[in-house]
């Protein structure tokens, strides 16, 4: 047992560390994008919405969906039936996805002047000219990501998750290389194209690791084949479960789009994708191996194993995203001018990214709970509740962006989509406990608390450790760097120190781990 917790741990920790220099890597993307683009231009507010408009579609038809479906599915067929027929089940599937997303693909480009409308009513007529222009050559992305999403999906069946994880870095580089070499020569349609070449080559990485598996494909557009029949009976309800984000992020922009002329779009995208890298390394590390492990432990009915699995997961989750979270709210404005400031970022930009970063950094624990709890749904094939919980959550963030987004602005927008999040983990994690989860045991609360006590100890600290440092230290991106660096040293001392004081598992854990890499070094 402990054996498998300490592989699983090193499984992590490599796919926490490619994802995070994947992460990097996006927000490099993200700084020149800033730079050579801001976010008041008609160029930047067309490009964001061209961007935004396949990724949300194929978020909303395909991607969890994908994920969701397919790995029960093969796991199930890789336990009862066998490698052979599980490649098989994977050839059909990626056939019958990159069918679908073909035709997806299509009927964006053919709509998409109406999409730019549905999605940024607020734009004038030429930025949405150039969105919808824009959209017709960026709808290809959802063709590329369904293959390379159903590449994932077989490869982590298999545990084979570094690859998979290093895909975003292979695309972030291609789009990195084409700012400093190719952005001055070909423009926001040039940008267009190398984010095309970036999520082609997601799919193509994949093939060789794919090759050694022994997978061969074979087309097979079946929809009636026995796993593509139990496939799309979950992908109902699941894919529907799944709108939740991408529809809460739809949402944001329409209102955003309605803000500082259009540029409450840019400052929700910045802030967002700030926030998700953040998030993302640790949540989507962690989701990304245990839901293989989730539908075997499913497939062999071992629920004492799978309940464990869960409460060890919430519970290390919250110790890390917690003081994730505060972190980010303490130091949102030198994090945003440090990242993006500069050339066509001005303080303007700087100002309302910032506040909706603080806001949106409020629910990063609920983000990491339900991303967390709707896998063990969906591993036990049950797409019911996570799709009610959703509903709820969605309806939430429109009342939420009616009531606070003409008062508050960009921050009424950020604090609705936290309410979101968080609403939609409550709903996830009260069935799960009710129907025997045993999300909570008697510790949980507990410690959640000694937790709560220990992030926000660290936050008051931060926050005093900023003020006191900003008027010290030297204006400019140094000044920023040394900034930052010194809060956030300080700030995982202080979080260390009094989880230790208050007797975390996790603190002892971590402080156990740092002494064994000593001595290793």
């Amino acid at each position: 047992m402990a054996k498998n917790n300490e592989n699983a741990t090193k499984t992590i920790s490599m796919v926490m560390a490619i994802t995070l220099l994947g992460k990097v890597l996006g927000l490099y993307r993200d700084h020149l994008m800033a730079v050579h683009y801001g976010t008041t231009g008609m160029e930047a507010k067309a490009f964001y919405i061209a961007s935004r408009i396949p990724r949300v579609f194929f978020d909303v038809v395909f991607a969890s969906a994908i994920a969701a479906c397919f790995i029960p599915v093969f796991s199930e067929y890789l336990t009862k039936k066998g490698k052979k027929e599980a490649f098989r089940f994977g050839g059909n599937f990626l056939s019958v996805m990159a069918l679908l997303t073909a035709v997806l693909t299509v009927l964006g480009m053919v709509f998409a002047q109406p999409l730019v409308t549905l999605f940024a009513d607020g734009y004038d007529a030429e930025t949405a000219a150039l969105a919808a222009s824009l959209t017709r050559a960026m709808f290809p992305t959802v063709l590329f990501t369904g293959v390379a999403f159903s590449f994932v999906g077989i490869l982590q069946s298999m545990d084979r998750f570094n690859i998979p994880a290093l895909i975003s870095t292979v695309s972030n580089l291609v789009i990195i290389g084409y700012f400093f070499f190719l952005d001055d020569r070909f423009g926001v349609y040039g940008l267009a194209a190398a984010y095309l070449v970036g999520w082609l080559l997601q799919a193509l990485i994949q093939v060789p690791t794919l090759r050694r598996l022994d997978f061969h494909y074979h087309p097979d557009f079946s929809f009636r084949s026995e796993g593509m029949r139990k496939a799309f009976s979950l992908m109902g309800p699941v894919m529907i479960s799944t709108w939740v984000q991408p529809i809460n992020l739809t949402i944001n922009t329409k209102f955003g789009s309605h803000l500082y002329d259009g540029a409450g779009v840019s400052a929700m995208e910045y802030s967002t994708n700030l926030y998700l890298v953040v998030a993302g390394v640790f949540i989507l590390s962690i989701t990304n191996v245990i839901f293989p492990k989730l539908s075997r432990l499913t497939a062999e009915h071992q629920e004492d194993a799978f309940r464990d699995t869960i409460r060890q997961t919430v519970h290390s989750s919250l110790f890390f995203v917690m003081p994730m979270a505060a972190g980010m709210m303490t130091l949102a404005r030198p994090m945003v001018s440090f990242l993006y400031g500069g050339g066509a970022f001005d303080e303007f930009s700087v100002n309302i990214t910032s506040q909706a970063l603080v806001w949106v950094s409020l629910g990063m624990v609920g983000y990491g709970l339900q991303n967390i709890l709707s896998r063990a749904y969906f591993a036990q094939q049950n797409g019911r509740t996570p799709l009610i919980a959703g509903g709820i959550s969605i309806l939430a963030n429109v009342v939420g962006c009616m009531l606070l987004t003409e008062p508050l602005g960009v921050a009424g927008l950020a604090i609705s989509s936290s309410i979101s999040s968080t609403l939609y983990a409550l709903l996830l994690l009260i069935p799960l406990q009710k129907q025997g989860g045993g999300v909570f045991n008697a510790g949980f609360g507990k410690d959640a608390g000694k937790m709560l006590v220990s992030t926000v100890g660290m936050a008051a600290v931060v926050l005093a450790v900023r003020y006191g440092l900003e008027n010290l230290l030297p204006q400019g991106k140094v000044g920023e760097l040394v900034l930052l660096g010194i809060c956030a040293l300080i700030g995982v001392a202080v979080y260390f120190l009094l989880a230790t004081l208050t007797g975390l598992d996790e603190a002892n854990m971590v402080r156990d781990m740092v002494k064994r890499v000593r001595k290793r070094g």
